[in-house]
C-alpha cells in the first residue's frame, strides 16, 4: 500500500512538473510569447515626465496580450498544458481544465510590430509628444520570446497661448463668462484628453443656457506647433458647418407628463383628457398617482430656458423614486426647429404594485446580531398615491463555527419588519425639502428580533423607529433617527443561570428587561459604486444617543433608578466609526482593509452600554481566529473558556479592530483571500464585581478588562488565515480558516505564539484552528 501511494505520489508530481513546463504544447517554429518592454530614449539619460507612468501604459496598449498570470504565475496555461489533448470532443475532465479553466499558449507570431508601433506613437503625440516615432522588434531566447519598442519622444510641447471664442454670438459670450473655469492654461502641456474634456465642459454650459441640440463636436481646436521652442499656440472656435438648430438657445412649451405609459395603448392614453396642475398636463385616466407628486419629480417650468440640471435632477428623481420601471424624457421641437421651443413629454412606466422578493446578504454588525441572513419581503408601491412604499420582510441569520472552542454554540437570529417609505420630508416644518437629485425619504418601521444563542439563552428585541434618510449627492449619505424606542427582553435556560452569569460578571444586568429611548445620526460615504477607480473607499460614521431626554421625565423605582412604564432605562453616548479600503492591485487582485473604532459611555443606572449596544470581538465577520464573541474584554479571559456547554459572550464598551486582507480570482466564481486580523475590546472601567445579595450568588470580577491608553495596545490579538469564497454576484458563501498569532489572556511576555505553530499536532489544531462559514465578504 505505502508503494502504491508512493508511485502515485510520483505520478502526480510528475505530471505538475510536466504542466508547469509553459512551453510544453508548442510546435516547432512556435514561439510562446511572454510580453512587450518599453524603452523610452534608449539612446538619452534624459528622463521624461512620470516616465514610469508612461511606460505602463504604452505596455498595456499592446497587442496581444500574454497568457495570464495569478500571483505571478501562467496558472491557466499550466492547466491547458496539464489536460493535453481531450479524446472526445466534448465534456470529460480534460475539456473542462483545457478549454474552460485553460488558455492556449499566446504566440510571438501573433504580435503585429507596425500596428503597435502606429498605436504607441499616437498615444505619445496625444500627450503632446508631436515628434515621437516609435520602433518595434522581436527577441527570441529558447522557445520564449518578447517584443521590444523603442520610443524616441523628443520634448513635449506646452501650451503658449489659448484663444477661446470671442465673437459677437451669444454663444461665445457664455464661454467667456465661464473662462477661468477653462482646462486649458497657458504653460500647460499639450494634452489630447484635455482638449476633450473641455469641449465637454463648454458643451455642459451651453446646455445650461438653453442650447439643447449643441454637441461637442461643433467645437474644432486649431493648433498652431510651427511658433517654435517646443510650443503651440491654441484657438477654439466653433465650426462653420455646425448647423442652426445647436446655435440657439431653446425654452420649454408645454409639459406632458404620462404616468400609466404603456406602448401598445399610447394612442388612448395621448387622446384622453388631461388634468391641468400647475405647469402639467397630467394624462392619468386611472387617477393612479396624486397630481402634487410630479412637483417633486419634475423640475422643469412653463416659459423656461432648457437647463441639463433640470433635465438630469428630474430624471434621477423619476428613477430614485422606485415606482416606475421605465422613465423617458422627450424633447420635442416646435414647429421643426423653426421655433425656439421645445415641448416635454415624459413616459413613465410603473412597476407592479405588489411584488415579491428573496436576498440573502452578508453584513458585518459589531452588536450582537448576526449579519448572514436571508430575507423574504413583499413589497407594495405607492400606497396612498404619493409614491409611498410599504416592505413587509421576514428574515433568518445564523453564524457557525465548525470548529474550535465555540464549537456547537451556533447564533441563529430571527426577524421581522414592516417599513413605510414616504419620498419626501414629513416634518412640523412646511418648506423643508431637498432640491437635488435624489429623493428624500421619511420612514416609520417596526420590528421585532430573537437572538438565539445556542443554548444560552435569547433575546427578544422590540423595536420601533421614526427618522429621515437622504443623500447629499451619490457618495454621501445621511440616516437621522430622532424617534428610536428598543424593548429588550431575554429568556435565560434555568438549569444554567448560575454557570452562565458566573462564566460572565455583569451579564445579569445586561439581560434583564431594558428600555433604549433615544436617537441616532449616521452618516455614509462611498465611491465604490465608481468601478474605474483604482481605488474605492466606504467610511460609516455613528452617533447614538439612549435616555438623555426621557431621563427627564421618568421615574424612580425604590433601588433609585429610573424606569418607564416600571422597566429601568439606559442613558449612554455610543460612536463607531467603520473605515474601508479597496484597492484594486490587478483586475483580479483586490487588497482590502478596514478599521473599525466604537466608544460606549453610559451613566444613571448603569455602568455599561445595553447588551444590543456593546461591542463584540472574534467571529466570521471580525477577529477571525477566535471563537465568535470570545474575545475579551482586556486580557481577561473566562475560567470556562473550554467548556463549550457553558461557553458565552464577551461584550464590551469600547473596540478596536483592523482587518486587511488580499483577494484573488481562482477560476469563474471561485476566489480565494488570504488575511490577517487584529483587536479587542474593553469595559471603559474594570469590572470588580459584585457581592452577592440573598438571591443571588457573588459575581467574579474581571481583571484585566478595563481600557487604559498605557496598556491597550499591548492586549491587541493578532489572527491569521485563508479563505475559499463562491462568488455567483447575487450572493457569496464564504468559508474562512484561521489562527492566533497573538493571544492577549496569555501573561504579557508570553502573548506572541507564532513559535507554538504546528499545522502537523492534532491537539494543536483542534485549539486553534478556527473554521468559520458565512454569506457574504466580511467587510
Amino acid at each position: 500500500m505505502k508503494q502504491l501511494i508512493k508511485s502515485s505520489l510520483l505520478i502526480l508530481i510528475g505530471m505538475i512538473w510536466a504542466a508547469c513546463s509553459t512551453t510544453k504544447s508548442l510546435k516547432p517554429g512556435q514561439y510562446l510569447y511572454t510580453g512587450a518592454k518599453i524603452d523610452i530614449n534608449p539612446d538619452s539619460s534624459t528622463r521624461i515626465d512620470n516616465q514610469k507612468d508612461v511606460k505602463a501604459t504604452l505596455e498595456a496598449k499592446t497587442r496581444p496580450r500574454p497568457n495570464k498570470k495569478i500571483l505571478g504565475m501562467p496558472f491557466k496555461l499550466w492547466m491547458y498544458n496539464l489536460a493535453g489533448e481531450p479524446k472526445k470532443p466534448k465534456g470529460g475532465l480534460r475539456n473542462l481544465l483545457r478549454n474552460k479553466i485553460g488558455e492556449p499558449p499566446v504566440l510571438l507570431s501573433e504580435v503585429k510590430l507596425t500596428y503597435n508601433n502606429a498605436v504607441l506613437k499616437s498615444y505619445l503625440i496625444s500627450q503632446g509628444y508631436l515628434q515621437a516615432e516609435v520602433t518595434g522588434d522581436t527577441v527570441i531566447k529558447g522557445k520564449k520570446g518578447h517584443a521590444v519598442y523603442r520610443a524616441v519622444t523628443g520634448q513635449r510641447y506646452k501650451l503658449n497661448s489659448v484663444i477661446l471664442p470671442n465673437d459677437s454670438s451669444e454663444i461665445a459670450a457664455i464661454v467667456q463668462q465661464n473662462a477661468e473655469n477653462s482646462l486649458l492654461k497657458p504653460g500647460n502641456y499639450y494634452d489630447l484628453d484635455v482638449f476633450k474634456n473641455e469641449r465637454l465642459r463648454v458643451d455642459n454650459d451651453l446646455k445650461e443656457k438653453g442650447y439643447f441640440y449643441f454637441s461637442p463636436d461643433y467645437l474644432i481646436m486649431q493648433v498652431d506647433s510651427t511658433i517654435g521652442k517646443n510650443q503651440v499656440n491654441l484657438r477654439m472656435k466653433v465650426k462653420d458647418i455646425a448647423p442652426d438648430a445647436g446655435l440657439k438657445p431653446y425654452t420649454i412649451r408645454n409639459i406632458n407628463i404620462y404616468p400609466n405609459y404603456v406602448a401598445r395603448r399610447d394612442s388612448v392614453i395621448r387622446n384622453s383628457t388631461p388634468l391641468l396642475h400647475e405647469d402639467f398636463k397630467i394624462y392619468d385616466p386611472r387617477n393612479t398617482f396624486k397630481p402634487r407628486l410630479f412637483d417633486r419629480l419634475v423640475f422643469f417650468k412653463k416659459g423656461e430656458i432648457y437647463n441639463r440640471k433640470d433635465h438630469n435632477q428630474s430624471l434621477n428623481r423619476m428613477v430614485n423614486i422606485g415606482v416606475f420601471q421605465a422613465v423617458k424624457a422627450e424633447f420635442l421641437p416646435v414647429d421643426s426647429f423653426r421655433n425656439n421651443q421645445l415641448d416635454l413629454n415624459v413616459f413613465l412606466t410603473p412597476l407592479k404594485k405588489n411584488s415579491l422578493s428573496f436576498s440573502v446578504t452578508g453584513t458585518s454588525k459589531s452588536n450582537n446580531f448576526v449579519g448572514s441572513e436571508a430575507k423574504l419581503t413583499q413589497t407594495t408601491r405607492n400606497l396612498f398615491r404619493g409614491g409611498e412604499q410599504l416592505d413587509v420582510s421576514v428574515s433568518g441569520g445564523f453564524e457557525t463555527q465548525v470548529s474550535g472552542q465555540a464549537r456547537g454554540l451556533n447564533t441563529f437570529s430571527f426577524t421581522t419588519e414592516g417599513k413605510l417609505t414616504f419620498p419626501r420630508f414629513i416634518t412640523p416644518f412646511r418648506g423643508f425639502n431637498s432640491t437635488n437629485a435624489f429623493i428624500p425619504k421619511t420612514v416609520a418601521s417596526l420590528s421585532y428580533q430573537s437572538l438565539n444563542r445556542g443554548s444560552l439563552y435569547n433575546l427578544n428585541s422590540f423595536k420601533g423607529e421614526f427618522g429621515y434618510n437622504w443623500k447629499e449627492n451619490q457618495y454621501k449619505e445621511h440616516v437621522l433617527n430622532p424617534i428610536s424606542v428598543n424593548f429588550v427582553t431575554a429568556g435565560i435556560d434555568s438549569a444554567r443561570k448560575d454557570s452562565l452569569f458566573n462564566s460572565n460578571p455583569g451579564l445579569r444586568q445586561n439581560l434583564e428587561n431594558q428600555f433604549i429611548i433615544g436617537s441616532s445620526y449616521n452618516f455614509t460615504y462611498t465611491n465604490q459604486m465608481d468601478e474605474s477607480r483604482r481605488n474605492n473607499v466606504y467610511f460609516f460614521g455613528g452617533l447614538e444617543t439612549g435616555g438623555n431626554v426621557w431621563g427627564l421625565f421618568a421615574s424612580k423605582n425604590s433601588l433609585g433608578q429610573k424606569t418607564v412604564a416600571g422597566t429601568a432605562i439606559n442613558q449612554f453616548i455610543r460612536l463607531e466609526t467603520d473605515l474601508r479600503d479597496y484597492y484594486k492591485i490587478t483586475k483580479n487582485l483586490i487588497w482590502a482593509s478596514r478599521l473599525n473604532l466604537g466608544y460606549g459611555y453610559a451613566y444613571g443606572n448603569h455602568t455599561s452600554l445595553p447588551f444590543v449596544r456593546q461591542f463584540f470581538a472574534g467571529g466570521s465577520n471580525d477577529i477571525r481566529a477566535f471563537a465568535a464573541r470570545s474575545l475579551g474584554p482586556g486580557s481577561y479571559r473566562a475560567d470556562n473558556i473550554t467548556d463549550r456547554t457553558s461557553y458565552t459572550d464577551q461584550s464590551g464598551d469600547i473596540k478596536a479592530m483592523f482587518n486587511t486582507e488580499l483577494r484573488f480570482k481562482i477560476v469563474s466564481i471561485l476566489h480565494g483571500a488570504v488575511f490577517a486580523d487584529a483587536g479587542n475590546i474593553w469595559l471603559r472601567k474594570e469590572d470588580m464585581g459584585r457581592p452577592a445579595t440573598a438571591t443571588e450568588r457573588k459575581e467574579k470580577p474581571r481583571p484585566g478588562s478595563g481600557f487604559g491608553f498605557g496598556k491597550a495596545w499591548k492586549e491587541i490579538a493578532v489572527g491569521t488565515g485563508a479563505g475559499l469564497r463562491v462568488d455567483a454576484t447575487i450572493f457569496v458563501i464564504r468559508l474562512d480558516v484561521a489562527f492566533p498569532l497573538r493571544k492577549p489572556y496569555l501573561p504579557e511576555n508570553e502573548r506572541w505564539v507564532t513559535d507554538q505553530i504546528d499545522f502537523g499536532s492534532k491537539s494543536w489544531r483542534k485549539e486553534n484552528l478556527i473554521y468559520n462559514i458565512g454569506i457574504g465578504y466580511p467587510f
